[in-house]
């Protein structure tokens, strides 16, 4: 098979200049002559541009390679040299010279596009036959390779891949900043607390402090290591980036084709590298006082404890775990002020042992021990709460359909105290809280509104076709999860106000509540259950049955318990939290 293009600059002048007698100039066959045999010409290859001896002759016409280009014999063939038909330059160093890794001894000079291998022509012969895969000769497909498409493509995904590294190093450097900005947050709430009771806690403060430090300092370690294996990563694919430059600045195509092939495999090699970055266990952390404190001083030997929250990012699983819960009881939250049943339609964890709950029938917001199983404060307002958010650690906003009216409400010394209000523009019910602005659900018309802590509306997101009685909405990072009871659809919405997707299927969807996996756990009335949803809203399973009305949902994922609540019109359900622990 005849290779065109070497030895150019010795064998013509020019393409437009012809000699000035066959006796000036000796015409050879060009392959043979690159192997330093010279042989007699018998005819030429338009296509290779090539003049051939005769044995070459013959061999091109039944190469698979070549057995459809053009022919002219001796008598038709071109008298003088011709330039070969290629991008690259004259005279630049272009050889196939690379070695092949199965068959040292041999070169790679072939592609093949069935299994995306470089190959030798051993390879070929032994592995890629005509019969069932498709072989190019690499100076055949190569000459418009220099500042292709592919090229860019690939250039492209080197950039890409580093981004990815330099991303996933910054998400876990601002998990870090977040993580130890809840240190300070919980070492803040230790110096309040602290004020309360007198000096024989100094001790109990200090022990406190050096577990934060040390969690602090391996923070910082795993922050280190990031870094460092994020900057291993990028060294390593600017390697590879600088020697694709250079080969395509010199125009070496079959060596840059090569090593844009490799460069591929590098990248797919190292996606999954990218997610390892995520891999540390870094959790978010606040303080839990010990409210018997001031009356077991002399006995107690700690202020608390830092409790843990693992940060939830959108890369984990879409997929339903298999749970079990088991039932560990209920909390009766009627209080002497009630003056009716309860209708619980609204609840918020602030700790682990503090659920703020919204009851809509007695106009309350109550503040429930769940270690104690009690009530340990009402709050009364003027009109009607539905649902209820966490806004910081020590503030909750309340959503009052009927004013039309968003409530909030601050905890100081275990109370829950009313504080300003900011009015909205239709009948608000779902409420969320994310990265200090307001998600609210409102009716009539349906619509979504993103509300910054003053009031003053961000963004609106019409519910025309999208959803018509949005009574609860929660967020992740990069969703908004709204159910709605008259659709009978749970929908996933981008924060630009996209529809993603929806899930139906449920009878009269209200409450819902994330899992620490990205799961979304709501409540179907109707159903009577609770079922656990995908992220994507793809799939979704009964994790609960057989319950009373289900109206209100809440997670726990550090003691692994979900709280509910009942409409059902039996006072041993409506009065009550139940509790569902994960086996």
């Amino acid at each position: 098979m005849a290779v065109s293009g070497k030895k150019a600059s010795k064998q013509f002048l020019s393409s437009t200049t012809s000699m000035a007698s066959d006796e000036d100039f000796q015409i050879y066959c060009q392959p043979c002559d690159e192997e330093g045999h010279r042989l007699p010409v018998h005819g030429y290859c338009t296509d290779c541009k090539e003049h051939l001896c005769k044995n070459c002759y013959t061999a091109h016409k039944v190469s698979r390679l070549s057995k459809h280009h053009t022919l002219q014999d001796a008598t038709n063939m071109p008298k003088v040299l011709q330039q070969p038909s290629t991008s690259i330059h004259t005279g630049q160093s272009d050889v196939l010279t690379t070695p092949c890794l199965k068959h040292p001894q041999e070169r790679i000079k072939f592609y093949c596009n069935d299994h995306k291998k470089l190959l030798c022509s051993v390879c070929v012969a032994l592995e890629h036959q005509a019969t069932s895969c498709k072989v190019d000769y690499i100076p055949d497909i190569s000459g418009d390779i220099v500042d292709s498409k592919q090229y860019q493509v690939i250039l492209n995904a080197v950039n890409t891949t580093s981004d990815k590294f330099q991303q996933r190093v910054d998400d876990v450097k601002n998990m870090t900043n977040k993580s130890n900005s809840s240190l300070k947050d919980a070492l803040a709430a230790i110096k309040k607390f602290r004020q309360e009771i007198n000096q024989r806690l100094d001790d109990f403060e200090r022990q406190t402090e050096d577990a934060a430090k040390v969690i602090e300092q391996e923070n910082n370690k795993h922050l280190k290591a990031a870094e460092t294996t994020c900057k291993d990563m990028k060294k390593s694919l600017k390697t590879s980036l600088d020697n694709i430059k250079q080969l395509n600045i010199s125009k070496q195509a079959n060596k840059l084709f090569m090593e844009l092939k490799l460069a591929e495999k590098t990248i797919q090699n190292m996606e999954g590298k990218t997610q390892q970055l995520l891999s540390y266990d870094i959790k978010e952390h606040n303080f839990r006082s010990n409210n018997v404190i001031l009356n077991l001083i002399k006995t107690e030997k700690s202020l608390g404890t830092l409790t843990q929250k693992t940060f939830y990012t959108e890369s984990q699983s879409v997929q339903i775990k298999s749970r079990q819960f088991s039932h560990e009881g209920k909390i009766c939250v009627k209080t002497s002020k009630d003056k009716s049943r309860c209708y619980i339609t609204g609840m918020t964890l602030l700790t682990p042992d503090l659920l703020i709950i919204t009851d809509c029938n007695n106009n309350a917001v109550k503040m429930v021990d769940t270690s104690s199983q009690s009530v340990s404060d009402q709050l009364q307002l003027d009109n009607e709460p539905w649902d209820i958010t966490t806004v910081t650690s020590t503030e909750l906003a309340v959503t009052l359909p009927d004013k039309q009216t968003i409530q909030f409400i601050s905890i100081s010394s275990n109370k829950l105290i009313k504080k300003h209000t900011v009015k909205v523009g239709g009948d608000c019910y779902g409420v969320s809280c994310y990265q200090g602005k307001l998600v609210v659900s409102l009716l009539y018309p349906a619509k979504l509104q993103i509300l910054d802590m003053n009031g003053t509306i961000l963004t609106t997101i019409d519910g025309k076709n999208i959803f018509k009685n949005p009574w609860y909405i929660i967020y992740n990072r990069s969703s908004i999860y709204v159910s709605d009871c008259y659709r009978k659809t749970v929908t996933i919405l981008n924060w630009q106000g996209d529809a993603m997707g929806s899930y139906s299927g449920m009878s009269d969807p209200r409450g819902m509540s994330l899992s620490d996996d990205g799961t979304v756990f709501l409540c179907d009335m109707d159903r009577n259950v609770i079922e656990e949803i995908s992220g994507d809203c793809s799939t979704g399973k009964v994790v609960l049955q057989d319950l009373k009305r289900p109206q209100a949902v809440c997670w726990c994922r550090e003691t692994k318990k979900l709280y509910y609540s009942c409409s059902a019109v039996d006072t041993k359900y409506y009065n009550s939290i139940h509790i569902y622990k994960l086996s």
